[in-house]
């Protein structure tokens, strides 16, 4: 319903404890056997979550194929400011070796945290929400290197999911909005369906992909547009 092709960016955006790590999650695991190499970037998390993600990817066997980038929520400033981009480094070394890559950034609100945390230390001028004025372009430089290369460049793709936390449901926000006008779309997690036992949480209504149909093969496209259609309609 909610289709992702090769080289895309879709945001998965929600409140706290709705379950965007475990959508996350989900989708490298099951990439097993499809051969794509995965790269989970942990930015300011607490080390109990991270341990927990690696224990699950051990467990399924998801090791074999994931990279685990992690700087805890204990990690200076600038080495959650600087983890995304060592995770973007190693997917895009295997993107250029002819490979398939996923990466996930969970999540860059903490990332955007650490950068303004950084910026007021170094006394530069606050803007928006007291982040620095070119907070924008911290995460459009990253998000835009992925890719889906061409056949003079080895057909290796690098697909992100990344990850921005939104408060009480507010994206208009400044990070969410910023986010959701670089990304190719967003899956929105919704904290009502949540509470209401409905995993994963995702709001359909709201959620897109800007790629569309042009990700899917014909039959699913055909029941991808009604389902989604009626899951909304129900919802309302």
């Amino acid at each position: 319903m909610i289709p992702i092709g090769r080289g895309q960016r879709e945001l998965i955006i929600g409140d706290r404890q709705t379950g965007k790590t475990a959508v996350a999650t989900d989708t490298i695991l099951n990439q097993k056997g499809q051969g794509v190499i995965c790269v989970y970037v942990a930015i300011g998390q607490r080390a109990s979550s991270v341990a927990q993600v690696v224990t699950t990817f051990h467990e399924e066997g998801a090791m074999e194929y994931t990279i685990v980038v992690a700087e805890m929520a204990d990690s200076p400033a600038t080495l959650q400011y600087l983890a995304p981009y060592t995770g973007a480094a190693l997917a895009e070394y295997f993107m250029y070796r002819e490979r398939h890559t996923l990466i996930i950034y969970d999540d860059l609100s903490k990332q955007a945290q650490a950068y303004r945390q950084m910026s007021l230390l170094l006394r530069r001028p606050p803007g928006r929400e007291a982040y620095p004025g070119d907070v924008f372009y911290l995460h459009s430089r990253l998000l835009e290197r992925a890719a889906k290369l061409n056949s003079l460049l080895g057909k290796g793709s690098m697909t992100a999911l990344p990850i921005v936390e939104t408060q009480s449901g507010d994206v208009s926000a400044y990070i969410p909005t910023n986010v959701i006008s670089i990304t190719d779309g967003q899956i929105f997690l919704s904290a009502d369906l949540f509470n209401a036992g409905i995993q994963p949480a995702i709001n359909v209504g709201i959620s897109v992909s800007r790629v569309g149909s042009a990700a899917q093969i014909k039959a699913m496209k055909q029941v991808a547009g009604k389902s989604k259609l009626e899951l909304a309609q129900f919802a309302e």
